[in-house]
């Protein structure tokens, strides 16, 4: 193997996670990809090289901190044959004037760090990774991909809060979030599927942050995320839509007197978690949910909440074709997708058991009038082509 293999490393951060790949500069093909999990416990290191060989791996990662430093040794060590020309990094917010890919700039580093307060479970974990990788290949080019991107033309009606308009002015405006993912779902579906691609489409991205979009000639339309990644669905450990006035009491009534304290219940105690009382995850609930009324309820309550999203969204754009889900609750969570899809058979949304049990790629019955289908994500293939892109165009 040449040693000068120029290759694109993709950063993709959580809060509890470091997702990575690698991909030819030039083709954009996937050479290797791996993740970290659960980063501050027993962490579960997932590495697929680029023969396809899969390694796991068990072992504390201490935080974020660590989980980069071990990536950065993995890299220099194990993929000594290819060279990072560039990093691409997925960003969840970069504000009213941020949408599109850009070269990081110390400039945008400190934009980035005035929007933590828009998504404090996000953004501090990506300046840390790209603080990191900088000092790690220092001259090598690092590119910020928008979660938000995939939504900036959404009509009116669908991007503005109805408060004062100077507060829009402010930034205080419906982003949506999940774009990179959508933009892949919806240019997968462009190639095998182009005449569904020109419908009216809904997606479900359910993992542990969950929302949808509907999309009608290739725009979003509407999304279910709002400022910030908080706002919508039911979620892991995030609360979903409030009543404003939820907080307002909160404040008063119950002396939630610092942003961290309400930041800290609303996004890592409320969800699944708050209304089970221990559990966020949705396959634990489910094995659950038999003999734990509360693990039950959380699962009726998420896939009520999506039901009526689909609903909402479906009204939005004039009618329904296509129904997808993804994420890793939509890919892997029969029974969840059959609940939700139950009872909007007067949409002309239906599933049948076999096909959807057993994963397949179209789970509602041939000749139906909505194609329900389950499709994988891959927002790392997107974060390549667009930091190719930008690089090419500097």
């Amino acid at each position: 193997m040449d040693n000068q293999t120029p290759v694109i490393l993709t950063i993709n951060c959580g809060s509890s996670s470091l997702k990575f790949a690698l991909f030819d500069m030039s083709s954009v093909e996937l050479i290797s990809k791996g993740s970290v999990q659960d980063i501050g416990g027993e962490s579960s290191i997932r590495l697929i090289d680029p023969m396809g060989h899969e390694e796991r791996v068990t072992q504390p990662v201490a935080g974020l901190d660590a989980a980069i430093q071990l990536l950065i040794q993995l890299l220099k060590d194990s993929f000594s044959p290819y060279t990072i020309d560039v990093i691409g990094h997925r960003i969840v917010q970069g504000g009213a004037a941020h949408f599109m890919p850009e070269l990081i700039t110390p400039e945008l580093l400190q934009t980035f760090e005035t929007l933590i307060p828009l998504a404090p479970g996000h953004l501090p974990a990506e300046i840390t990774a790209i603080r990191a990788f900088e000092t790690a290949y220092p001259g090598i080019p690092q590119v910020a991909c928008f979660d938000t991107a995939f939504h900036k033309d959404m009509p009116f009606t669908a991007r503005y809060f109805a408060i004062p308009r100077h507060l829009w002015d402010d930034g205080v405006i419906r982003y949506g979030f999940h774009g990179l993912s959508y933009e892949y779902i919806f240019q997968q579906l462009q190639q095998f599927a182009p005449q569904e691609a020109s419908g009216k489409i809904v997606i479900a991205h359910l993992g542990n942050g969950a929302s949808m979009a509907v999309i009608r000639n290739g725009k979003s339309l509407d999304t279910t995320m709002g400022l910030t990644p908080t706002g919508g669905l039911v979620m892991s450990t995030r609360s979903g839509d409030l009543d404003p006035g939820v907080i307002l009491y909160l404040l008063k009534e119950k002396h939630f007197i610092s942003e961290r304290a309400l930041n800290e219940l609303l996004n890592k105690q409320s969800g699944l978690k708050g209304i089970s009382g221990s559990a966020s995850d949705i396959q634990t609930l489910l094995e659950q949910e038999s003999t734990d009324h509360k693990a039950a309820e959380a699962i009726q309550l998420f896939c009520y909440q999506a039901k009526k999203y689909i609903g909402a969204l479906t009204a939005a754009a004039g009618g329904i074709d296509t129904l997808i889900f993804t994420g890793g609750i939509g890919l892997h969570a029969p029974v969840i997708r059959e609940r939700i899809c139950e009872g909007l058979e007067y949409l002309g949304i239906s599933i049948q058991a076999s096909l959807n049990n057993n994963n397949d790629d179209i789970i509602s019955p041939s000749g139906s009038r909505v194609t329900v289908r389950v499709m994988a994500t891959n927002e790392e293939l997107i974060i390549a082509q667009h930091t190719q892109q930008c690089l090419q165009s500097h």
